[in-house]
């Protein structure tokens, strides 16, 4: 007795095998896409945080010691907003990085 399947059930087989080899790549191609986009929303946060540093909170118009506090919240939130809408190319770098250590 042969172990050989027949021509159409080996061809649904290889199909199903490739299926879930994409499937396993979109994946990890998603995972990798969301960590380049969580690395360039905390880098952007830290460059926000920065370019504000000497901004003061104080005055008729500004949030008093509410602004300091939510002050970094405001910067995180910043940062994912900017990743998500395409950012400034960080994250695709790290992408393009993931990906080649997952092929080696």
């Amino acid at each position: 007795m042969s172990d050989a399947l027949p021509p159409p059930i080996a061809a649904a087989t290889a199909a199903a095998q490739a299926a879930e080899t994409a499937r396993g790549a979109d994946k990890a191609g998603a995972e990798a896409r969301r960590a380049g986009e969580e690395f360039e929303a905390v880098y952007l946060s830290f460059m926000f945080s920065n370019m504000f540093t000497d901004l003061a909170a104080d005055g008729p118009f500004s949030g008093g010691p509410g602004e300091e506090l939510y002050r970094s919240q405001l910067y995180d939130e910043l940062g994912r907003i900017l990743a998500r809408s395409g950012g400034v190319g960080i994250a695709d770098a790290v992408v393009r990085e993931i990906m080649r250590h997952q092929e080696v």
